[in-house]
C-alpha cells in the first residue's frame, strides 16, 4: 500500500480529506502506474506484471472472448476501471475504483465510457509478488459487499485455481483447482476453462 508521505507528495486533494480518497480525485491524479482505490485508500502496483502471470492472463482472457462471441456479456482486461458504488453513484461518493485483470460484464447498462459502474458478473484476478493481500483480503471484501457474482483467484507459482460463488450475499470458497481439472462458471453459464491448457508450460 501506498505510504502517507507518497500520497501527500503526489496526489492533490480537492474534494476530501486527508488520508481518504473518492473516484472524483482518482480522476484527477497522473500517476506513472497503475493505482487502484479500495475504500478510499490508494494501492499501486509494485511492478510490471511477471512474464508468467501475463502469460496466464492471456490464456484466459482468449479462452472467455472467443466464448463469448455473440453473446451479450463483454469481456474486458486491465487497464479497466471497475467502480463499486455503495450507495451513490457520483463520483465524490465512490470511494472504490479497482481494475481486476479479467472482468465479464452481462448487464450492458453497467457500462459507460469510463469502464464499468456496478458488480461484474466474473471477476479474475492473478497474484503477483506483492499483491497477494490486497487480492485475497481487500478485494475479497469489497467484490462481495458489492455483490460480484464469481471471484476466481489463480496462483500462478502454485498453479491452482480457487473459485468464490456468491450465495445468500456470502461467498462460499471451493476446493483447489489445478492440473487435471476442468472448471465452469455458474456466472457465465456454458464456460468452461481446461486448466492443463492454462498451466502447461509455464516455466
Amino acid at each position: 500500500m501506498m505510504e502517507e508521505d507518497d500520497v501527500k507528495n503526489q496526489v492533490k486533494e480537492p474534494f476530501t480529506e486527508y488520508g481518504r480518497y473518492s473516484y472524483a480525485d482518482y480522476l484527477s491524479w497522473q500517476f506513472g502506474e497503475m493505482v487502484e482505490l479500495i475504500k478510499g485508500k490508494v494501492f499501486r502496483q509494485a511492478a510490471a506484471p511477471k512474464r508468467v502471470h501475463q502469460e496466464i492472463f492471456g490464456r484466459i482472457f482468449s479462452k472467455i472472448y472467443f466464448f463469448l462471441e455473440n453473446r451479450p456479456c463483454k469481456v474486458y482486461g486491465a487497464p479497466f476501471d471497475v467502480r463499486l458504488p455503495v450507495k451513490s453513484k457520483k463520483n465524490e461518493d465512490i470511494d472504490t475504483v479497482v481494475q481486476p485483470d479479467i472482468c465479464v460484464v452481462c448487464d450492458p447498462s453497467k457500462l459507460d465510457e469510463l469502464g464499468c459502474v456496478g458488480a461484474p458478473d466474473l471477476i479474475v484476478e492473478i497474484l503477483s509478488p506483492g499483491n497477494n493481500r490486497k487480492e485475497l483480503q481487500n478485494k475479497y471484501e469489497v467484490y462481495e459487499e458489492a455483490g460480484v457474482k464469481e471471484y476466481w483467484i489463480i496462483h500462478p507459482s502454485e498453479c491452482t485455481l480457487i473459485i468464490y460463488s456468491l450465495v445468500s450475499g456470502k461467498y462460499q470458497g471451493s476446493r483447489f483447482f489445478t492440473f487435471g481439472d476442468r472448471v465452469q462458471s455458474a456466472a457465465v453459464p456454458g464456460f468452461e476453462l481446461d486448466l492443463d491448457e492454462v498451466f502447461a508450460n509455464l516455466q
